[in-house]
């Protein structure tokens, strides 16, 4: 078990076996509990979990599928419409 110390800015440096092992990068964000037994630090997720049932909606396209080509194809015409540039 390793220990650290509390700065008189009140910031504790987490060791970096611990930062490593977990992948935390400078900057990382933590949620921080006071728990009966200490201090919980836990990391703060990007996003918030979602379904694909949450979020699936958002793409409003009712219709059959689209191959790739098809949608290659659209977005290149949506550029030369918008931009006059194939």
């Amino acid at each position: 078990m390793e220990t650290t110390r509390l700065s008189s800015k009140g910031q504790i440096i987490l060791p970096k076996s611990i930062r490593s092992a977990h992948q935390w990068e400078p900057g990382v964000e933590f949620q921080v509990e006071d728990t009966a037994d200490g201090v919980l630090l836990r990391p703060v997720k990007a996003f918030k979990q979602t379904s694909l049932e949450e979020v699936i909606g958002c793409t409003g396209y009712k219709g059959p599928s689209k191959s790739v080509e098809d949608m290659e194809a659209a977005i290149a015409a949506g550029v030369k419409a918008n931009h006059g540039r194939p």
